[in-house]
């Protein structure tokens, strides 16, 4: 029998007549990334699947998008009842696998919130790169997104949630002329253009993904009372209606886990495996600094202890850059039908160490359902020879979940009711809010002063005049801050007053900045 149990690998696959000899990832060489790719219903969702299993048996907690909904079954354990059972054990037979049903433990997540825990990142964690990404900027109004989160830098005002980012891009668009003074040209047509980009993102629902309480990448790395690794899943079949949101946060989430955990060298096993599913959305018209940011990424958090696994439909899709990283390869069935079909095919090909036994471009080509082309890295690191393999049956169910059961699963869950409720603590929109109101109030209580004798600046009175602090022959003028702050009081008082934020932003796109 295979020892699909090995402390120190994971069983993939093996063969019978005209196939190779068993296949296993070592954990060793588990945080040195891989690569799931072919056509779709070729297998490579149960590929992922038994990858997973593998991962979470050993100890090792796993993050995965479930993008069409049916990776939960993960989390219960496989039936003799299953229209797949006798298909299962026939093919257990023919590559030595002993299989046993069972579930596996899994939090759910949903940036909705409908089908597992809320989650989120505060606008500030992500960042003006991923949300200039995010919202599609062109680079004169990226330019202004990095003001933005730089006066916020500047004037303590923090970014937690949209509603803090459409308060302080407000500001900005009402002190324009004072902002360009200090950080460079802002316009306030992309100002506009920015705030008409957040109000889409809202209507599709992303403003749910920014708040607190954020999301703690601790929270991903559990494992249950048995060692299991905990697996992560993330419910993307509903996200999947705004991919670049879903390449969005994937990416926030795999650069926080680059900048913050530890260094760890080469474990004997790693401390997370990420599996980046419909990774060609990651890449698809990203701009070249994005691209570097995740080739950055890529090459240096494996020392992390964090293996990242693409999953996609053609290595293609790929930079070369990265695919050269990926050093644990299943291949499934490519199909080739044009003349770029075959140079894909052929592209693929020529990544695989070669097997005297085939032709590997022809057995891409040919691998039925379940099949595979595969190489895993061996002792030093070295890549081993490409390999036909028939993929092993999961142990947990294939399939979605009855939905009260994940339910259960859900209410179950060792972080079931910490990220449940918004936090709304003191941040931009409050503070704007409470500057403008107290900004309106001076200028009230100025306006019923004695003439002559009127605050203005910092606090100064002026009298006969002139300031008291000033020669006779100079006009009084305001000072700059006042200047900002009297400026935005019109707009931000009268917008803010008895209105959510939503609405505000609503009003300013309508008005101010409607084209």
């Amino acid at each position: 029998m295979a020892d699909a149990g090995a402390v120190d690998r994971i069983f993939v696959g093996g063969g019978g007549a005209g196939y190779g000899v068993p296949q296993h990832l070592l954990l060793g060489y588990g945080n040195r990334h891989g690569l799931i790719a072919g056509a779709t219903g070729t297998g490579k969702t149960v590929t992922l699947q038994i990858l997973a299993e593998g991962f979470s048996a050993a100890g090792v907690p796993v993050f995965m998008a479930d993008v069409k909904g049916d990776l939960a079954g993960i989390a219960a354990p496989g039936s003799a009842n299953h229209k797949l059972h006798d298909a299962f054990m026939k093919r257990s037979a023919t590559i030595g696998l002993d299989l046993q049903y069972r579930g596996f433990p899994v939090i759910f997540w949903d940036l909705f919130g409908e089908k597992g825990h809320p989650v989120r990142a505060t606008v500030t964690e992500m960042g003006p790169l991923l949300l200039s990404r995010l919202l599609e900027l062109s680079e004169p109004q990226e330019g202004v997104m990095n003001v933005a989160f730089r006066l916020s830098d500047d004037e303590e005002l923090p970014l937690l949630d949209l509603k803090d980012l459409q308060a302080l891009l407000t500001y900005v668009a009402q002190n324009a002329n004072e902002i360009s003074g200090r950080y460079g040209l802002v316009s306030t047509d992309s100002v506009g253009a920015i705030q008409r980009r957040l109000l889409v993102l809202e209507n599709e629902g992303g403003a749910g993904l920014f708040g607190e309480p954020a999301l703690e990448l601790a929270d991903l790395m559990l494992t249950d009372a048995s060692g299991f690794g905990r697996i992560s899943i993330l419910a993307a079949d509903k996200l999947m209606n705004s991919p670049r949101l879903y390449a969005t946060f994937l990416l926030w989430l795999l650069s926080e886990l680059f900048e913050s955990l530890p260094e760890v060298g080469d474990p004997e096993k790693p401390k997370l495996v990420f599996f980046f599913d419909e990774a060609h959305l990651l890449f698809k018209d990203a701009p070249r600094e994005l691209v570097s940011r995740v080739e950055q990424v890529a090459r240096l958090i494996r020392s992390k202890g964090v293996g990242v696994y693409f999953i996609t439909q053609n290595p293609a899709d790929v930079p070369d850059d990265i695919l050269g990283q990926l050093g644990n390869r299943v291949q499934h069935a490519l199909r080739a039908f044009t003349a770029k079909d075959q140079k894909d095919l052929a592209k693929a090909a020529e990544t695989y160490r070669p097997n005297p036994a085939f032709k590997i471009d022809e057995a891409i080509r040919d691998v039925g359902t379940g099949e595979a082309v595969t190489s895993f890295l061996e002792a030093k690191g070295i890549p081993g020879v490409a390999e036909r393999t028939l993929i092993r049956p999961p142990s947990s169910q294939l399939g979605p979940l009855e939905p009260s059961v994940r339910a259960d699963v859900v209410r179950n869950s060792p972080v079931a009711g910490k990220y449940d409720k918004v936090i709304d603590r003191d941040s931009a929109w409050e503070r704007l809010r409470a500057r403008a109101g107290a900004a309106g109030g001076g200028a009230k209580d100025a306006a019923s002063a004695p003439e002559g004798e009127r605050e203005f600046g910092h606090g100064k009175r002026w009298s006969g005049g002139r300031d008291e602090d000033e020669p006779k022959a100079e006009k009084p003028r305001a000072s700059r801050s006042d200047s900002i702050l009297t400026t935005f009081t019109k707009s931000f008082v009268r917008q803010l007053g008895n209105k959510t934020g939503q609405k505000v932003v609503r009003g300013v796109l309508g008005t101010l900045f409607g084209k």
